[in-house]
């Protein structure tokens, strides 16, 4: 009985250990402050941190750093579940620890308990995770001395100095900004049971501009403003909506950020998020660039780049992201940073 005993714990042993085992990682070139940085105001940027998307989040955070005028000067905060393992959250401080040993970072846990009842199932299940609404608590999470920050997801990559976006005016009135894209059939974001109820579909009626679509993957958020606005309320009032009035949307957090922004966000250049680069929610097609500059290449959609390029399959815009990649693999040199350093 007792060899049995013995038996039993190293096998629980053997999954814990397994269920918190991660890849390793190359420690990035360190980077720093350029001339004419003293007095550089403090970027805030929050980004997850979780196993499934460690591998994209390390990359965005190089690519920030490495295309930064003044990168010391960047705090990022990292969103972490709740409902990780407390084994699972300490491998992931120790990947990030080991690929920015100095980075200024600081883990937020995100208790996924404020929206489990709240998430309805949608195309994908990636954005079924309660993780992907905490963009939706930042004020929250955050310090409240944080009175702006930057959203950025994990599998983008940064190609411009980042000040540039941080730096973008809000005007007297807007809690977010993002590129927008006016362009794209809006009522799609939304069910025919959506646009037939008077009551749901007049929200926008008394905008400043036109309702358009825009993703959340990248944006600057005012978060004094969010705060003193309620907005995390109204995000949640519409996910109470969806979940027990009528299904009115498919596309997990983004309508919610639709029905309370779109007409009132002050719109970015398109450079800053050419998005889309992952395909569509189903098959994760290959696509190409928008016209036009470039100062962040995102990978929204179902396919992306790491996952790609291990199963052989790349398509051609992922050959941008390979140089950012610090997964460490046996045999490889330690200076094929030597492209972004």
């Amino acid at each position: 009985m007792r060899v049995l005993a013995v038996v039993l714990l190293a096998a629980v042993v053997a999954v814990a250990a397994a269920a918190v085992e991660l890849p390793e990682f190359r420690e990035a070139p360190a980077f720093r402050n350029g001339a004419g940085c003293e007095g550089a105001p403090t970027i805030h940027i929050a980004m997850t941190l979780d196993a499934t998307y460690l591998r994209g989040s390390l990359a965005g955070v190089l690519s920030v750093l490495r295309h930064a005028a003044c990168p010391e000067s960047i705090d990022f905060h990292f969103v972490a579940s709740s409902a990780s393992h407390a084994r699972r959250l300490a491998a992931l401080r120790r990947a990030l620890a080991a690929a920015f040993p100095t980075l200024p970072a600081t883990v937020h846990r995100f208790d996924a308990r404020l929206v489990r009842g709240k998430i309805s199932t949608s195309v994908r299940r990636a954005l079924d995770q309660p993780l992907n609404y905490a963009r939706i608590y930042l004020a929250d999470l955050l310090p409240p001395t944080v009175s702006r920050v930057l959203y950025l997801d994990s599998d983008l990559l940064v190609v411009d100095d980042v000040a540039r976006l941080w730096a973008t005016d809000l005007g007297p009135d807007a809690a977010l900004a993002a590129p927008e894209y006016c362009h794209a059939n809006f009522t799609s974001y939304f069910t025919d049971a959506f646009w037939n109820h008077p009551e749901y579909s007049s929200i926008f009626a008394d905008r400043a501009r036109p309702p358009c679509y825009f993703n959340t993957g990248v944006m600057v958020i005012d978060l004094d403003r969010w705060r003193a606005g309620g907005y995390t309320a109204k995000l949640e009032y519409w996910m109470e909506v969806q979940k027990q009035e009528a299904r009115i949307y498919e596309l997990g957090s983004l309508p919610p950020f639709l029905l309370v922004f779109a007409g009132e966000v002050k719109a970015v250049e398109h450079r800053w998020n050419q998005h889309g680069l992952g395909g569509d929610n189903v098959a994760g097609q290959c696509r190409e660039l928008h016209p036009g500059p470039v100062s962040l290449l995102h990978w929204s959609g179902k396919g992306k780049p790491w996952l790609r390029l291990d199963a052989g399959r790349p398509c051609p815009l992922d050959a941008l992201w390979a140089p950012y990649d610090l997964l460490r693999r046996r045999g490889a040199r330690d200076d094929l940073l030597a492209a972004v350093a």
